[in-house]
């Protein structure tokens, strides 16, 4: 398993039509095979940070996801609404250690 988080700061105006990309994206990869999890997290006091935490089956699932058409048309969409280039870091689960104990099917649109 991998989880990586990316982390992006968005110019102030497009705040919102990144946000909307972006949940477009998060929701198709989510019906990813190798996609366990795929949360975008905005930050409570510069709401113009954003990351999206993904979490992958195993070390090929994220390449299967950069080969995907909506991912495509995400990265194309929001290139130049970033205010500097998106970074990330990947991660080693320690628990849950096993793929079934993270995947969240249920109340994926459920917002709160």
């Amino acid at each position: 398993m991998r989880v990586v988080h990316v982390d992006v700061q968005v110019l102030p105006g497009q705040v919102e039509a990144f946000l909307d990309a972006t949940r477009r994206n998060a929701e198709a990869s989510r019906d990813e095979p190798g996609v366990l999890r795929f949360d975008v997290i905005q930050d409570r006091e510069d709401p113009a940070h954003v990351v999206l935490v993904e979490v992958y089956a195993d070390e090929e699932a994220p390449a299967a996801h950069k080969a995907t058409p909506h991912y495509a048309t995400w990265r194309d969409t929001v290139a130049d609404w970033m205010a500097r280039p998106r970074s990330s870091v990947t991660f080693t689960p320690v628990d849950p250690d096993r793929a079934e104990a993270w995947r969240s099917r249920q109340g994926r649109s459920r917002q709160g």
